[in-house]
């Protein structure tokens, strides 16, 4: 019999995959999402299109970050193996503007999932964390045990507190929890408000590219695809766990705008702002935890994914080319 799952920000970027992916293995999905614009909502709802019709899969349009979540969803028709928390508030810069929605979704919302759990007896969890959380002392590459008490930014404290919270059910209620904390995802249909889309479209489009920083900033960019994998793994028993998904290859921004030139046959006129205090200047992942825990490993390397960003986008620039990315 086919499980159900329950994916929170299922028309996000990793949500989106996600659901994909757990329809791919034949189990149900109830999707819930709602729709927001804290970015151009049109990557969305193209998302959405893209699984809409699948058998097994369910969408409500609706807000984690309400209490009324919980009688929205209401009692499951059937059990639910697990909850997926893909919902999020994400980007550092964003987080310093209106820190109150960073922490209505990401913490309040993870509050709401977690009760929706307990009192539907649904044994699992899974939240999405951040990369973010280890500031800028952790040693890299980065492992889970390194310290995370210093956020540098409302987001990353958001998921902070979010992880605290899904380790209070876990002790209180024996909820079985894995949080995962990802590293700068990218990937066909990513997030406008990350570098790589953005710079992609820019680029294509003969726009500046703007850059905050001198681009020396490094990044463990991580391929959607390797990202959900991993997160399906996670679905397994563990008790309480936090655990790194990152890519294998960590390379520095101006190192990617030179890959997508060359991708792109385009020079990019790159204009350089001065560097945003919230922004970290290194991540990599340690993903042994994930290796020995999950047999995970990142199979997609950079050339490959960026390959296929730039594909995507090229093959939907009548309307990406218009998608907001500021």
């Amino acid at each position: 019999m086919a499980e159900n799952y329950l994916v929170a920000g299922a028309a996000g970027f990793i949500g989106a995959r996600v659901c994909a992916q757990l329809l791919d293995s034949g189990a149900n999905v109830l999707g819930v999402d709602n729709l927001c614009d804290a970015y151009d909502v049109r990557m969305k709802h193209w998302r959405l299109k893209q699984m809409i019709d699948r058998p097994g899969f369910k969408f409500i349009q609706a807000d984690i970050a309400e209490k009324e979540i919980i009688r929205t969803l209401g009692k499951p028709a059937k059990p639910i193996a697990g909850v997926i928390n893909l919902a999020a508030r994400a980007g550092v810069r964003a987080s310093v503007i209106d820190p109150w929605a960073f922490v209505n979704t990401n913490t309040t919302g993870t509050l709401n999932l977690l009760e929706y759990c307990r009192l539907n007896d649904i044994p699992k969890f899974i939240l999405a964390s951040t990369s973010s959380i280890y500031g800028n002392d952790a040693p890299l590459p980065t492992p889970e045990p390194a310290n995370s008490d210093r956020p540098l930014q409302p987001y990353a404290a958001s998921k902070k507190g979010a992880e605290a919270m899904c380790h209070a059910y876990h002790f209180l209620h024996g909820l079985d929890v894995t949080v995962f904390r990802y590293f700068t995802v990218y990937g066909p249909a990513g997030r406008p408000d990350m570098v790589m889309f953005r710079f992609t479209q820019w680029l294509k489009e003969g726009r500046p590219v703007y850059l905050n920083g001198d681009g020396s900033q490094s990044r463990d960019f991580s391929y959607v695809d390797d990202i959900a994998r991993g997160t399906i793994l996670g679905l397994k028993p563990v008790g309480y766990e936090i655990i790194n998904l990152g890519g294998h290859e960590v390379i520095s921004i101006n190192e990617m705008i030179a890959a997508l030139e060359t991708m792109i046959g385009e020079k990019a006129n790159v204009i350089y702002n001065p560097p945003v205090k919230a922004d970290m200047l290194a991540n990599q992942a340690d993903v042994t935890k994930a290796r020995s825990l999950l047999g995970w490993a990142p199979q997609v390397d950079m050339q490959t994914g960026m390959r296929r960003l730039v594909d995507w986008y090229l093959a939907e620039r009548d309307w990406a080319s218009q998608v907001i990315t500021a």
